[in-house]
């Protein structure tokens, strides 16, 4: 771009658009500058230029209005004539053909959706009584025979948890040690209490880590850690219901522990259904609440109170009052340590063997880390019996 098109008149140069009285200059000749003094600068000033400025405004300020002028004094100029900083013309953005149309106020909302509890509430309360029918039959009719269903739902546990270990992630629990040993550590537990429990959860660690040697050597110490994980997980712990049972009160004891840790879970189901919104750990079980918690924590004081104080030889509410809270804490976090575990699986339900709850492990999650903490305890408040 030369000198020459910088401050120049629109339409100078142009033959015959000045007219004969015009003192402007002439085609070729140079704009005003400092070689001319002030009075010809002054009557040489150029006319403004009007660049061609998009309607819509583009980049630049559009203070001067919104109508643009066109016709012959306004007509663009060529490229060359532009100043190298004028911006170029932006394009708008255009308008939808077919917008949406503006929502009718006219239609009512939708309504909104109930709350679900996701199972087959009916299957789950029938198969919940049924159990609780044979629990409380064999506890008060002969202690054998529940310490027999104990056993029943250890081994069904302990198939439950290898068998998912193996689908989900390849690892190979051996199962006969595991069912024999479990099943004989909740009876060593009745007969010859923590001392036999003890013992025969050495024996049945010691019986994994034999078993799985018949095998090749790859994965042995994953496997044997699984095997080792699940003897305590489920038959050692489940030894300390057992335990109680042992005692004078035993059946009583027993009952205790159970109704205690349904309440809390019906509790923080119940209230965290209800008034739930605070998540307790989403990352583990998005369904929990903290509203639920302390829905647990009540209902398992409040039945706490009453069991200590018509249930147990020489039991007191205010002891019922702790023994609440303890399983309303163990029996949730009982049930967040299985959902870690299944998350970890990829897994809703460790089983499908009771229609409405899931398997026999989505059962015994809240059952099995209270045992050890309601027969420590009640020991502590009324002695072993």
């Amino acid at each position: 771009m030369n000198d020459s098109s910088w401050g120049a008149p629109t339409g100078a140069g142009q033959a015959g658009y000045w007219g004969p009285d015009d003192r402007g200059p002439v085609q070729g000749a140079d704009p005003a500058g400092p070689a001319y003094d002030a009075p010809q600068a002054q009557q040489t000033r150029p006319m403004p230029i009007v660049p061609d400025e998009p309607a819509y405004g583009g980049d630049q300020d559009d203070d001067r209005g919104a109508a643009r002028l066109s016709g012959p004094l306004f007509r663009e100029e060529p490229p060359q004539a532009r100043p190298h900083h004028t911006p170029q013309a932006q394009p708008f953005p255009a308008v939808p053909q077919n917008p949406e149309p503006m929502p009718d106020a006219s239609q009512p909302a939708p309504p909104p959706q109930k709350k679900s509890a996701g199972r087959d509430l009916t299957a789950a309360i029938g198969v919940g009584v049924g159990l609780g029918v044979v629990i409380v039959a064999s506890l008060f009719v002969v202690k054998a025979v529940f310490v027999g269903v104990v056993a029943v739902a250890v081994v069904v546990g302990l198939w439950e948890l290898t068998k998912r270990l193996e689908e989900r992630k390849g690892i190979k629990a051996p199962l006969v040690p595991l069912a024999v040993g479990g099943a004989a550590m909740v009876v060593a537990g009745y007969v010859r209490g923590a001392e036999g429990a003890w013992v025969a959860m050495a024996l049945t660690a010691l019986a994994v880590l034999v078993w799985r040697m018949t095998e090749p050597p790859e994965n042995y110490l994953r496997d044997v850690t699984a095997g080792v994980f699940a003897a305590f997980y489920v038959p050692f712990l489940a030894t300390f219901v057992t335990m109680m049972l042992a005692a004078d009160d035993g059946a009583w004891r027993v009952l205790t522990f159970l109704v205690l840790t349904v309440v809390s879970d019906t509790g923080a189901y119940a209230v965290g259904w209800r008034f739930g919104r605070t998540k307790l750990a989403p990352r583990i079980s998005p369904g929990k609440t903290r509203e639920g918690l302390l829905g647990a924590v009540s209902f398992a004081m409040v039945a706490g109170a009453l069991c200590m104080q018509f249930l147990i030889d020489d039991g007191r509410w205010w002891q019922g009052l702790l023994l609440g809270l303890a399983v309303a804490a163990s029996a949730t976090l009982g049930d967040l340590g299985e959902s870690m575990i299944k998350r970890d699986l990829g897994i809703k339900d460790m089983g499908t063997l009771l229609p409405g709850h899931g398997g026999i492990m989505d059962r015994l999650d809240s059952l099995l880390p209270t045992a050890p903490v309601v027969w420590l305890l009640l020991v502590v408040f009324v002695g072993s019996g």
